[in-house]
């Protein structure tokens, strides 16, 4: 994201107010009414020609096509047509168009947004610096980042430019060396049968063509759902590759496929679940580095095109509730209430809703009166912060009308610009394991601000469902009705067909309840990629060792004292098997821990808190948190179910401190 300030406001990328400032594509339907007409709700487009909002499609259906429930996309085609209503006196905003991106531009993008800028351009230098990083890499995403940077070189010497273009391809040599090795380090054969293992009936979903395009169904949720084990320890894309190789056969028998969503499970994992929020930011960043490599890859397998979303500057307020950015939006709200994650005006709009109570009828799906939504913003937005607005004044519709409201006016999409269509590409790709893998990624990719408040969206969607029994609010329902407000309004820009409409129709609201239903899955930082960040941790520990031995060797007595003071620290006084947790905040400051094969990181809390006052202890109980430091990792908190001899084995020169988790 390009986030350039001025004293105008705020100028972001990508995103253009209204059809009436873009190309119009001509008469549309069967009115002939023009692109243009009237609609002046916000959208993010696609650097294509506007089209009009259409109505439900009239093509006719194919026997293949009968899977898909005609009414249970009415929803979907209502909550359009009630966007375009309510939008109608929205005031549009001024847009500043820009070129085309150039021919490697977006590769060369790519490797700045996966940490590889020193590889190409100006900033090219010893490729020396990127080797730790790339020998961490699997095959898939090698290939993923030696076919980018082959772009830009050629890219450069078109243009005649005088940069060192540093050829990587010796550096990916060394991998193609390790032969039949897989990342871990086991044999690649074994890797793919166990893979298999995990490529089940449930992967095998039915498929849906409208003219030539093939789409995975709605899901009827009557369906009994099948049970299986996501697989986290192994790449995604060398997964895909397995697939491939081993379900050749099967071909032709994907027109049979049970079209349920499987009810996905996190096989349990002795040394612990890693979770969005539990990295430090230094290791976070290379996790997000390596998510977008590894995406990149995964389509790159597929087939399916990604390519990330070019700047269209425009210039939006900096100050407000509506059409204003998440980051400006939030910097306002932490002066108000420092700390804050999700935006002040999205939790009062959720909590209002839920006040209201969450059975009733229709909840989401009916609309507030457009005349009144318009007033309330308005007065939202005097009377908001200076906290006299009447909220008592705001039913229960209205507040669901102004949530889904808030989240259309983004300035950016919330699903960002860079990967808005990465998202919508989601269900391009062939099985729901995969598409529920590239979802995975790309919420890891997902900016700070974005991703907390998707997942605020998430939970509270879930609790709505959750009360489907009396609300009559389904996940396909709820799904129906909120993906035209994340993907639709931002897409209309596509010039297309009845057909390509009511594909990106179906195939949106099958990924807002794939985001929905697997939540939990989503926020899951896959195993492989946090070991992946191990490894590079290690050798760059060993790299500065090495400098730090070089550098010694001047100072025979400096350096026999530092190999002293780095013997002490790696043996500790601890006897073998035993590890020292270090809790600064509690009554009990430092233990010594006994480690077992059934000892978790649950039971070393407990005994920590268990010396604490009662009072004390309830109130501790929950707010702090066992972490591994140091070692092969800056900072990671424990999930409850980590077997800590297991993570000891893994980590062994880590310390293990009881503390609060950052905000």
């Amino acid at each position: 994201m390009n986030w350039l300030s001025s004293s105008q406001g705020v100028v972001l990328t990508a995103y253009h107010p209204s059809g009436k400032d873009r190309a119009v594509g001509g008469n549309h339907g069967k009115g002939g009414e023009k692109a243009t007409a009237s609609r002046k709700y916000g959208q993010y487009t696609m650097n294509q020609e506007i089209t009009k909002v259409p109505e439900k499609p009239p093509f006719d259906r194919s026997s293949s096509q009968d899977s898909l429930d005609e009414l249970s996309m009415e929803d979907y085609w209502t909550e359009l047509e009630n966007i375009k209503k309510s939008s109608e006196n929205r005031q549009d905003q001024e847009v500043v168009v820009v070129k085309e991106p150039d021919e490697g531009e977006l590769e060369e993008e790519w490797l700045k947004e996966a940490g590889l800028s020193n590889l190409f351009g100006e900033s090219a230098g010893d490729p020396q610096e990127s080797m730790v990083f790339l020998s961490t890499l699997t095959r898939t995403q090698a290939a993923a980042v030696q076919k980018r940077v082959e772009t830009v070189s050629q890219t450069l010497r078109k243009k005649n430019k005088q940069y060192q273009i540093p050829d990587v391809r010796d550096i990916f040599a060394q991998q193609r060396e390790s032969k039949e090795k897989a990342p871990d380090g086991t044999n690649s054969q074994s890797v793919r049968t166990d893979e298999n293992k995990h490529q089940g009936k449930d992967d095998q979903d039915c498929s849906l063509v409208v003219g030539e395009k093939e789409l995975i169904p709605l899901v009827s949720e009557e369906v009994p759902a099948s049970e299986t084990d996501i697989n986290l320890e192994v790449s995604f894309a060398e997964q895909a590759v397995s697939q491939k190789d081993s379900s050749k056969e099967k071909a032709q028998k994907s027109k049979d496929r049970d079209a349920s969503l499987p009810n996905f499970r996190l096989p349990k994992d002795k040394t612990g679940t890693t979770r969005i929020g539990d990295l430090a930011p230094q290791d976070m960043k290379k996790v997000c580095h390596l998510a977008l490599i590894e995406l990149t890859a995964l389509y790159d397998v597929l087939g399916v095109e990604l390519k990330q979303q070019k700047a269209v500057k425009i210039k939006t307020k900096d100050s407000g509730l509506f059409c204003i950015p998440l980051i400006a939006l939030l910097e306002q709200d932490q002066k108000k209430v420092p700390g804050t994650r999700i935006p002040l005006i999205f939790q009062k709009l959720i909590s209002r809703i839920e006040e209201g109570g969450l059975e009733t009828e229709g909840l989401l799906r009916i609309p507030g009166a457009a005349v009144r939504i318009k007033n309330l913003c308005q007065e939202l937005e005097a009377k908001f912060y200076e906290g006299t607005f009447n909220w008592e004044s705001v039913k229960q519709h209205d507040a669901a009308s102004l949530l889904k409201l808030f989240i259309r006016e983004l300035p950016q999409p919330l699903l960002s610009v860079e990967y808005l269509k990465a998202f919508q590409a989601v269900q391009n790709l062939p099985t729901r394991t995969q598409q529920l893998q590239a979802l995975n990624l790309l919420v890891i990719l997902l900016p700070d601000a974005n991703r907390d408040t998707l997942k605020a969206l998430l939970e509270f969607l879930q609790r709505v469902i959750d009360n489907r029994e009396k609300n009559k609010m389904t996940t396909m329902n709820v799904a129906m009705v909120m993906a035209p407000n994340l993907f639709m309004c931002h897409t209309l820009g596509l010039k297309s067909s009845e057909q390509r409409e009511f594909v990106m129709a179906a195939g949106t609201a099958n990924i807002m309840h794939l985001l929905i239903k697997y939540q939990q899955l989503l926020w899951t930082i896959p195993k492989f990629i946090v070991n992946q960040v191990r490894k590079q941790n290690t050798e760059n520990h060993k790299k500065d060792k090495k400098a730090m031995k070089k550098l010694l060797k001047k100072r025979a007595f400096d350096r026999e004292k530092y190999e002293k003071q780095d013997k002490s620290t790696s043996d500790a006084d601890v006897p073998q098997g035993v590890i020292r947790v270090q809790a600064p905040h509690l009554s009990k400051v430092s233990m010594a821990i006994q480690l077992t094969e059934e000892l978790k990181a649950s039971d070393v809390l407990a005994r920590f808190l268990s010396q604490e006052s009662g009072i004390a202890q309830t109130l501790k109980k929950g707010e702090v948190f066992l972490y591994e430091i140091g070692g092969n990792i800056g900072e990671r908190c424990l999930d409850d179910d980590t077997y800590m001899k297991d993570l000891y084995q893994l980590n062994p020169n880590a310390e293990w401190v009881i503390k609060s988790k950052a905000s």
